[in-house]
């Protein structure tokens, strides 16, 4: 009889955390103590251990480098997570998309010229329109960021 293979047991919560963009990839290098010792204080929990690395310095004046370093965070990071928390509250500790958040070159005014030219001459090439744009705007556009913006405006037209 073939013996089928055993499924690894799924953690909710770190499912949840995961889902959230929360889950602390390197839980398992958080050295603080009470991280280790207490089962509330999960290191699985970025959120939690960014707070309880600031209470740490702000409440019980702990110093920055040593306890940094247990929570498995770089000073620069302290302070980054410092400044966020003063601005933004515990959200503030939430990760943060890099980059640039949507396009940011096609602006409404770009894409109005370009439906106006594609409109002019159906057949002219994204390139050539990439070129148009970086001449009349100043932008330098990819040729493909062109061909994905028009074909955003003709799906929601379609609608």
């Amino acid at each position: 009889m073939a013996r089928r293979p055993v499924r690894p047991v799924r953690d909710p919560k770190v499912e949840a955390l995961r889902a959230d963009g929360t889950l602390n990839r390197r839980a398992d290098q958080v050295t603080d103590p009470v991280f280790c010792a207490h089962p509330f204080f999960d290191g699985r929990d970025v959120v939690q251990v960014k707070y309880e690395m600031l209470r740490r310095v702000e409440i019980e004046a702990q110093a920055v480098a040593p306890t940094a370093a247990a929570f498995h965070f770089s000073r620069p990071s302290f302070y980054q997570a410092q400044r966020a928390f003063q601005q933004r509250g515990l959200a503030g500790l939430l990760r943060q998309k890099r980059g640039p958040h949507g396009g940011h070159k096609i602006t409404d005014e770009v894409l109005a010229f370009l439906q106006q030219a594609r409109a002019q001459d159906g057949a002219l090439p994204a390139k050539a329109l990439a070129r148009q744009v970086e001449d009349r705007f100043g932008r330098t556009v990819h040729p493909r960021s062109v061909e994905r913006a028009l074909a955003r405006m003709e799906k929601k037209r379609q609608r």
